[in-house]
């Protein structure tokens, strides 16, 4: 089976890094350009972790560009007391090989599809500041694309950052607004932390597993994470910590892991006591779907695909330490 052309928005806070992890080197994708957001870290520091990454699953030469450094029309808001300073569990990772691309991010996204109509998945695993700011240059964007994944919302109303909204849209929700605006349920599918706090949490016996595989993939993802499950501990309360991103990655890589979907209409809640909530409309007089909402995933599958991936050792040789001096 020929892998899966990807375009990845990204503002690489730790699962992000996971998700690079299975779109790089699980062998289903393909990936032709990862661009960053301001989100879980400053912009930079996103662009840095993305480079690492892809040099971890091996893939050096895979270009990254940054993009937006602050949402739309509100003061930028991190994740660094989830993800850690740096974003990836404050391990020590040493400098990426390569540096970013000059090119703009919201450029990447306009110029690619353009170049290569109908033939590349977008998955977005941030806030959708580069995506709207692409919309408002391009109002068919969406439309070039095969398909557009994201990992926003949700749909159960109980939220990360607020007690109904997940950070993702709630860091930016004018943007998520202009891409609802945009979307039709035969493009755009979100997936959001209700599906991840489900289907995707890695319990200590599934942490002990990844950590035991010894690949340094397996060790990256295991390590960079530390932060993240001590604040779903204390925070969300989950028994272990969830990986969002990956999980959104995995159903855009297998779609048959999704085991539940609905069409619907969504909007965003832009007032501060409800800021980034999804408006789901399922009224029998509903304004017409504009969405695929996966509600539920094979957990099984997803963490098997994880396991799988991390096992494998692409790159050795070009993949810097994950076990840097002082930080064994």
């Amino acid at each position: 089976m020929p892998s899966l052309p990807l375009i990845i928005d990204t503002d690489t806070g730790s699962d992000d890094a996971v998700a690079l992890l299975l779109a790089a080197a699980s062998g289903l994708g393909d990936v032709r350009a990862v661009t960053t957001v301001a989100g879980n870290v400053p912009v930079a520091t996103g662009t840095r972790n993305a480079l690492i990454s892809l040099q971890i699953a091996g893939c050096v030469d895979v270009p990254v560009h940054p993009g937006c450094e602050r949402p739309m029309t509100r003061a930028p808001s991190t994740a660094q007391q989830v993800h850690g300073h740096d974003g990836m569990g404050d391990v020590g990772l040493p400098e990426p090989l390569r540096a970013a691309e000059p090119q703009h991010a919201v450029d990447v996204l306009l110029s690619y599809p353009r170049w290569h109509p109908g033939e590349l998945t977008l998955v977005t695993l941030g806030p959708l500041t580069n995506i709207a700011a692409a919309l408002l240059r391009d109002r068919d964007l969406l439309t070039r694309y095969r398909h557009v994944y994201c990992m926003a919302g949700a749909a159960d109303m109980r939220g990360n950052i607020s007690a109904t909204a997940e950070f993702n849209v709630w860091a930016d929700p004018e943007a998520a607004r202009v891409v609802l605006q945009a979307a039709t349920p035969d493009k755009v599918t979100w997936i959001g932390w209700d599906v991840s706090r489900t289907d995707a949490v890695m319990t200590p016996a599934d942490q002990l597993r990844l950590g035991r595989l010894g690949t340094p993939m397996a060790t990256f993802a295991h390590r960079i994470n530390r932060t993240v499950n001590d604040w779903a501990r204390d925070v969300t309360g989950l028994p272990g910590y969830d990986l969002p991103d990956p999980v959104t990655m995995a159903v855009a890589l297998r779609p048959e892991l999704a085991i539940e979907r609905e069409q619907v209409h969504v909007d965003i809640a832009l007032g501060e006591e409800t800021r980034g909530q999804l408006i789901i409309d399922r009224r029998r007089s509903a304004p017409v779907p504009n969405l695929t909402l996966v509600r539920r995933v094979s957990s099984t599958g997803f963490k098997q695909l994880l396991f799988d991936t991390c096992a494998r050792t692409p790159g050795q040789a070009s993949a810097p330490d994950p076990h840097p001096e002082g930080h064994r």
